[in-house]
């Protein structure tokens, strides 16, 4: 290009060389001014609101399908997919970089030529950027547009761009107090699973880039059952994630953290919330709790923390939340009769009774619980380990089966709902025609309470509340631990039947005390040498023997004196 008045003339690449090394010499203080620029002056708006987004929708996913690896195709893509999450787009001159920004933050992608992801940042309000995790390179842009989403979720607080910062500081504090206290009482050779099911806070996974910080707290023992059958694969238990809210009212929160590192063999110890360390925020803190089913009388519900929940009868939102995760499609039914095989085992019949109408047998489905101090997590975390302790052994009882395919012999159980967290299982005794029933309470997520109710008439199905409360806590479903009862009642009944026939059979011309024990085992037809010795160690059957054979003796004396 040329000027008059005897300006030198400038070619275009000259130019662009000049402002990039005057740019390149600039602190990163107005390199942000800049950025913020360009973020409150966007060159276009989103198009979530625009006549044409249904097209533009459909040449994102034409480009997904295409899988191009040109770097305007990967522009395009990165483009689109930041506009529909309501974030503006600036692409560089030389249209290897792009920067997707907010108000609070901004993404740079650098790429190269071919389309390939060089190096993707992240940086919050006046902080350094950081290495953002690469899913733009694997091109799982789901993944990538999920990271901005919560990244804008994040910011949804009300009030200025220092207001918001102040809401993000906030949450920082509260990351780093939750992962002091996941250290407590830590030892080194403790192994994930103990940690979620134990720990204080469970397993904590920190924030990382937009995706959440993130707390595991429950896993169900068939869960680790299947990861050790499936060499390699991990366990994958039940999650909730912390993160900030923006709320109608002002809370009271830290923004720096309230834990300190311990000294002289001291424990850590919450500071209070003096003015030097909060502030008064219409932001609120968040456990996201992914739809838990929760019953009217848990703690969660009952405080003054969560109100205006729509409340349903709780074994209904549990059968219809099983069902939702056991099978691809909704299958939902009115009659509440399912079919569980288990081997071994006659197939089992459950129907499960919703009970009554009282409000104490309600339950509402819980997705959030907001708190404003770390100290009540490991409460919360408590409460949710419970609840789900008793979800799982519910929805043990629950199949996609509700019709009964074959005539096989069936085992017929009635699920009943009690108070709290306590449920009965009727069934017919195994060799009786009367009713019993096994009553379990769940105390905690690591307590369960067991009682086995039987008519004083029946004979004992050989299985102690202790033991019943050991099954349940190994395994946490209902089918797996009527089945251990059954079995239990099955070997009583084999040693009744064989101690009939034992008893049946005519007396020996011999007396009785020329009989020698490997007489006796010879006589018992079908009997095992492991059936003999555990009816013989009580010495109660030869008692049982000698009486009976008395009774004959005088029985027959008086036949002959009359």
């Amino acid at each position: 290009m040329c000027f008059s008045g005897g300006v030198t003339a400038i070619s275009t690449n000259a130019l662009m060389e000049q402002l990039r090394l005057k740019y390149q010499q600039r602190p990163w203080t107005e390199t942000l001014k800049l950025v913020y620029f360009c973020m409150e002056n966007p060159l276009r708006k989103p198009v979530s609101n625009a006549p044409d987004g249904l097209l533009l929708s459909c040449m994102e996913k034409i480009e997904r399908t295409l899988n191009a690896k040109s770097v305007f195709s990967v522009m395009n893509t990165l483009e689109l997919l930041s506009r529909q999450k309501g974030l503006t787009v600036h692409v560089s001159p030389s249209g290897t970089a792009c920067y997707i920004t907010s108000m609070m933050f901004y993404v740079e992608i650098q790429l190269e030529k071919d389309g390939d992801v060089m190096d993707v940042k992240l940086a919050h309000f006046e902080e350094a950027p950081v290495s953002l995790f690469l899913f733009v390179r694997m091109k799982n842009y789901d993944a990538f547009g999920k990271i901005l989403e919560d990244l804008s979720n994040m910011y949804q607080i009300p009030g200025n761009s220092e207001m918001k910062a102040k809401g993000y500081l906030a949450l920082q504090a509260l990351e780093k107090d939750l992962y002091s206290m996941s250290l407590l009482d830590r030892t080194q050779d403790l192994n994930r699973v103990t940690e979620v099911l134990n720990g204080k806070i469970g397993h904590l996974v920190p924030r990382t880039g937009g995706t959440p910080m993130n707390i595991e707290f429950y896993i169900s023992p068939y869960q680790v059952l299947e990861a050790e059958l499936n060499h390699g694969s991990r366990v994958c238990g039940t999650k909730t994630v912390v993160t900030v809210e923006g709320t109608d009212t002002l809370h009271k929160l830290p923004l720096s953290p309230l834990i300190v590192d311990p000294q002289d063999g001291e424990k850590n110890q919450y500071f209070c919330l003096f003015k030097t360390f909060s502030l008064f925020l219409m932001v609120a803190f968040i456990t996201y709790c992914h739809n838990l089913i929760a019953n009217k009388n848990n703690d969660l519900i009952s405080g003054i923390q969560i109100s205006g929940l729509k409340q349903a009868p709780l074994y209904e939102l549990i059968v219809q939340s099983t069902l939702k995760e056991k099978c691809s499609e909704n299958l939902s039914t009115n009659e509440y009769c399912f079919f569980v095989s288990l081997p071994d085992c006659p197939k089992h019949c459950y129907f499960i009774n919703k009970g009554s109408a009282k409000a104490d047998l309600a339950g509402a489905l819980v997705s959030k619980v907001p708190f404003s101090h770390p100290k009540c997590v490991p409460g919360v975390i408590e409460i949710l380990r419970h609840q789900m302790a008793y979800n799982t052994l519910i929805g043990s009882c629950v199949s996609e089966k509700h019709i009964n395919e074959d005539d096989s012999e069936l085992l017929y159980f009635e699920v009943v709902p009690h108070k709290n967290t306590s449920f009965s299982v009727f069934f017919l005794h195994p060799v009786k025609e009367n009713l019993a029933c096994v009553v379990i309470d769940v105390i905690t997520s690591r307590e369960v309470q067991c009682h086995l109710h039987l008519n004083p008439e029946d004979p004992t199905l050989n299985s102690s509340d202790d033991f019943i409360a050991r099954v349940v806590k190994r395994c946490m479903s209902v089918p797996v631990v009527m089945r251990a009862v059954f079995r239990n009642a099955a070997k009583v009944k084999a040693d009744s039947e064989t101690q009939d026939m034992d008893t049946e059979q005519p007396p020996e011309p011999q007396s009785e005390h020329a009989t020698d024990s490997n007489s006796v085992k010879e006589s018992l037809s079908g009997a095992s040498e492991q059936d003999w010795v555990e009816t013989d160690k009580p010495n109660t059957d030869s008692t049982e023997e000698n009486i009976s054979t008395a009774k004959l003796e005088s029985l027959g004396d008086n036949m002959e004196k009359k």
